[in-house]
Formats: C-alpha cells, structure tokens, sequence
C-alpha cells in the first residue's frame, strides 16, 4: 500500500513549500527566528524616542508665527471704524458745512485758528493744549500743502519732526477734521447739549423758559407764523409747577422724550 497522497488535481498543482513530511522548516535553528523577540511596538516607540529628541522650539516659532500672520491678516481685513458712518447725514452735513465756512483760502485744510473755530461753531470750545494735540496727531506741514520755492540752502538742512513743529506751521486736512468732528459728536453728552440749549433760551438766566424767549427765539430763527395763543399754550403744557415757564428739568424730559 503505498504512502503517498492522492494526485493533484491537474488545475491545482502541489505548492512548493510542503514537502514529504508535510512540516513547515525550522527557523529557530539557523537563528531565522528571535528566540527573545522584542515587546510589542518597540520598534514604534524607538523611533518615537528619536523623533522627540528634536530640539525644542524648533517647530513652535513657526507655529507661533503662523498665529501672528493669521491674526494679523484678520485684523487687516476687519473693516476699520470710521466715527463718521456712526452720526447722522444732518451732522455730517454741519461738520462739512463748518469745514467750509472756516477754510478761507481754500486749500482743503485749517490752521491752528480757523480749527479752533470751526470746532466752536460745532459746539465745542477747546482749550489750547487740547488744539495743539490735534494739529500734531492730525495735522500735516504746512510745506505738504503749500510748498516753498525751491532752494539749494533749505534742501540741505534736515527736516524737523512733526512734533517739533510750532502749531502755526501745522495744518489739518478736510477728512481729518471731519473724523475728529465726527468722534467729538458721538462723546458729546446728550444733556450738556440739551443744557446748552437751554442756557439759549432763557438768556437772562432766570432758571426758566417763559413766553417771551419763546418769541425772541422764533423771530432769530425767522419763525414768524406762531401766534401768541400757541406760544402761550406750548408753555402752559410743560408748566409742570406753574411758574410760568418751563424749567431745566421739564425741558431735558421734552427733548429726551
């Protein structure tokens, strides 16, 4: 009887690697197996350990870097606020009527007087310290914007800094004033305002507002269709504690709402 197997079958020819006995070869013998093999993910961690000798630092600058261009990118793209897109058209249209009422030669800029009343025709009278900040943090050379004849002498000496320059020799542009003018009205108190108006009213200072500032008002403001009877019952309607005129505090509430 004989040992072998049965015949392969033609479309299934017999694999290489068995052989008579049928066992696979001994490796361990020729040292083609460890017989101490390494732990699990040894390798893994080894070349962890050398990936994590690199020196400090060397990556996280240019991580650190890629944050700052990022936030600096954002910043640039983050529109710019413009105290001009926050007052209303009537006020930008007083802050450019002011501009142009005070820009006598017409150059498109104030000098350190016509600034100085052109904010004051805005409602704000600024000591001079305050005047001179806003040349030398807005203003420009007078030179920029009416240039001097050309010399050989003066273009040899150095030009002095901005904040070395004397306050008449400065100039504030049109769209500098206006942003400054803008920024003004929005930190202007509602009831300074309102204060000052009434101080227009009742000019002889009596703490009130009776029928004739009433009158004196309309007719400056060439309001000359209001009778009597209507100016006496606007004040009889606000006369709150009958002394025959409306007082601060009922005029704040008129026109706080």
């Amino acid at each position: 009887m004989s040992t072998q197997g049965p015949a392969p079958h033609p479309s299934f020819p017999r694999n290489s690697y068995l052989n008579a006995s049928s066992k696979l070869p001994d490796r361990t013998a020729s040292g083609a197996l460890n017989p101490n093999p390494p732990p699990f993910g040894s390798a893994s961690l080894a070349r962890r350990d050398q990936g994590s000798q690199q020196p400090q630092g060397q990556s996280q600058p240019q991580q650190q870097g890629g944050r700052q261009g990022g936030q600096e990118g954002q910043r640039e793209r983050e529109p710019q606020f413009n105290p001009l897109n926050e007052i209303s058209e009537e006020q930008r249209e007083e802050v450019n009527e002011a501009f142009s009422l005070f820009d006598l030669d017409r150059d498109r800029h104030l000098d350190y007087h016509e600034l100085r009343v052109a904010l004051r025709a805005l409602g704000f009278t600024l000591p001079k310290p305050d005047l001179v900040s806003l040349l030398q943090a807005h203003g420009v050379p007078r030179t920029s914007v009416h240039p001097p004849p050309p010399s050989s002498s003066s273009s040899r000496q150095p030009q002095p800094q901005q904040q070395d320059l004397h306050p008449s020799t400065l100039l504030i542009s049109h769209a500098s004033f206006s942003r400054v003018a803008a920024q003004k009205i929005l930190d202007r108190d509602p009831l300074e305002e309102i204060g000052r108006a009434f101080e227009l009213f009742d000019a002889e200072g009596k703490g009130y507002i009776d029928v004739e500032d009433l009158r004196r008002v309309a007719r400056e403001l060439g309001e000359t269709g209001l009778e009597e009877e209507e100016l006496r019952a606007m004040v009889e309607e606000f006369d709150l504690e009958g002394r025959g005129g409306v007082g601060r505090r009922e005029f704040e509430g008129i026109c706080l709402g």
